[in-house]
């Protein structure tokens, strides 16, 4: 696995060493294996993908408000001051997470940790639209065009279940 992932990606080598220390396989001889008939039923992809860009990111900026407003700067704060954690780890490299921890590092003031942080979003959601229109045999549906009782009509299931 080391001299087929790139050097610099240490997530995906953490990952190939973690799968050989729980199986004692590598990656690749457990991807060569034969699939198992665990799955019962056939997987319909489904990609919702938003189609007005303006609208995407104007939810996107009220979200992440929202998410300060909820207490987003003091989650990270007490993450902060734990002592155990730095920037670099994967899970304080999150969007908005990384934006908050330079804003109390003083790396960056408060206006553009919010700008940095909805601009990572508009990246990280720019990418996840790539992703999804690469996926061919997906069925994709434009999110804002249709209800979701219409695509559950299309597609011929329920996605959502009221909660009970």
């Amino acid at each position: 696995a080391a001299a087929r992932i790139h050097p610099n990606d240490p997530q995906r080598l953490q990952r190939a060493l973690e799968v050989y220390e729980l199986t004692g396989k590598p990656m690749t001889e457990l991807c060569a294996e034969p699939r198992s008939d665990i799955l019962q039923y056939s997987i319909t992809k489904l990609a919702l993908i938003p189609v007005d860009r303006r609208g995407l990111h104007a939810r996107i900026a009220a979200r992440f408000e929202d998410m300060l407003a909820r207490g987003l700067i003091e989650e990270v704060a007490a993450l902060y001051t734990r002592g155990d954690l730095n920037p670099g780890m994967p899970s304080m490299r999150a969007v908005g997470y990384r934006q908050v921890w330079q804003y109390l590092d003083g790396e960056i003031g408060r206006d553009q940790m919010i700008a940095a942080a909805i601009a990572a979003t508009r990246g990280l959601a720019k990418r996840q639209v790539t992703w999804l229109r690469a996926e061919h045999d997906a069925r994709i549906f434009e999110a804002e065009s249709r209800p979701l009782a219409e695509i559950e009509e299309a597609i011929g299931l329920r996605l959502c279940r009221p909660l009970s």
